[in-house]
C-alpha cells in the first residue's frame, strides 16, 4: 500500500503547517482557554483565527468534502490527513475547517440542502465564518438508533413547530454555532425508518433553550464548544428549513455518519500516536538490550 502523488504532496504540506504553525501555537491556545474558563466563556481560543488564515493561505482547507466545494479528495486520500490533524486535536481540525460537527453538517447541506440553504448556511460554513451543531441525541431514549428519537417536528401552515429535549450536542455552547441541524419525527405513523426528518434551526430562534454545558467526570469540553443540553419549546421555523423531504431524515443521517466515522477514527489514531511518542522519547535502537533466554 502506497499513497498516491496527490496524497503524498498534501501530507508534506500539512506536516509543515503542523510543525511551523500549529504546535508552536499550542501554549498560547492553552493560556487563552484558561482565561476563557475564568470568564465562563465558551468561545474558542483567539489564536485559532490566525491558524485558519494561515491554513487557507497554504491551500489547506476543507479536506473532507469531495467535489468543487472541497479539496476534491477521496476518503482514502483524506484519511492520513485526518490522522495528522488529530495530533493536535484541539486546534488542527478546526484550523483547516475539518472539525466535527461542522464536517458532517456541511456534507448534509452539500448533498441534500436546497439552493437557498446552501447560500445561507453552507457558504459561511465552508468559509469557516460560523460553526454549527447536530442535535440528535436525547436523554430518554437510546438515540444512537435514530428510530427511537421523540422530538416532534409538526407542520403548521407555512412553518414547522419543534418540541423536544436533546443533550450531548457537540459544539452548541460555542456562541459562533449559528445553525443547528435538528433531528425529529414528522410522522410517527409512517414506516419505522421514514418517520424522521432533519430541519435547520437558527441559534436565536425563540423557544430554543440552551440549558447547560455538560460534564464528563467533572470536566467540560470548552476546546470544542462543549456538549450542550437543549430544550425546544414550540420552536417555529419556516417550512423551507426542512432538509430534503419529510421522512428522509434517517437516510440523511446514515449518509452523514458514514464518512464521519472515518474522520473521527483517524484523528483518534493521530492523538494516540503522539501520546505514545511523548511517553517514549528515547530511541531504543541505540540501547543494548539484554538477551532473553527461554527455559
Amino acid at each position: 500500500f502506497e499513497y498516491d502523488a496527490k496524497t503524498t504532496s498534501m501530507i508534506g504540506k500539512l506536516e509543515a503547517f503542523m510543525n511551523e504553525v500549529v504546535y508552536p501555537a499550542e501554549p498560547l491556545a492553552h493560556e487563552q482557554m484558561q482565561a476563557a474558563i475564568k470568564e465562563d466563556s465558551w468561545s474558542p481560543p483567539a489564536v485559532l483565527e490566525d491558524l485558519k488564515a494561515e491554513a487557507r493561505k497554504r491551500g489547506l482547507w476543507n479536506f473532507f468534502l469531495p467535489g468543487d466545494d472541497g479539496a476534491g479528495l477521496t476518503n482514502l486520500q483524506y484519511a492520513p490527513l485526518a490522522e495528522i490533524t488529530g495530533r493536535s486535536i484541539q486546534l488542527a481540525p478546526a484550523a483547516v475547517n475539518c472539525a466535527a460537527p461542522d464536517t458532517g453538517n456541511m456534507e448534509v447541506l452539500h448533498m441534500f440542502g436546497s439552493p437557498d440553504q446552501k447560500e445561507k448556511w453552507l457558504k459561511p460554513l465552508l468559509a469557516g465564518e460560523i460553526r454549527s451543531a447536530f442535535a440528535m441525541t436525547e436523554p430518554n431514549v437510546a438515540s444512537s438508533d435514530a428510530t427511537n428519537i421523540e422530538t416532534s417536528i409538526t407542520k403548521d401552515g407555512d412553518d414547522y413547530v419543534i418540541n423536544g429535549h436533546k443533550w450531548w450536542i457537540t459544539g452548541a455552547m460555542n456562541p459562533n454555532a449559528k445553525i443547528f441541524v435538528v433531528m425529529g419525527k414528522t410522522d410517527t405513523s409512517a414506516e419505522r425508518h421514514r418517520q424522521q426528518s432533519m430541519i435547520l434551526v437558527e441559534r436565536d430562534t425563540p423557544g430554543l433553550d440552551i440549558v447547560r454545558g455538560m460534564h464528563v467526570f467533572g470536566y467540560n469540553d470548552r476546546d470544542h464548544g462543549g456538549h450542550a443540553e437543549i430544550e425546544f419549546h414550540d420552536v417555529r421555523v419556516p417550512a423551507s428549513n426542512l432538509i430534503g423531504a419529510e421522512g428522509e431524515g434517517f437516510a440523511i443521517a446514515q449518509a452523514r455518519l458514514g464518512p464521519g466515522r472515518i474522520h473521527h477514527c483517524m484523528r483518534s489514531l493521530g492523538i494516540a500516536e503522539r501520546a505514545v511518542e511523548l511517553m517514549c522519547p528515547v530511541s531504543y535502537t541505540h540501547l543494548t538490550l539484554p538477551t532473553i533466554y527461554s527455559v
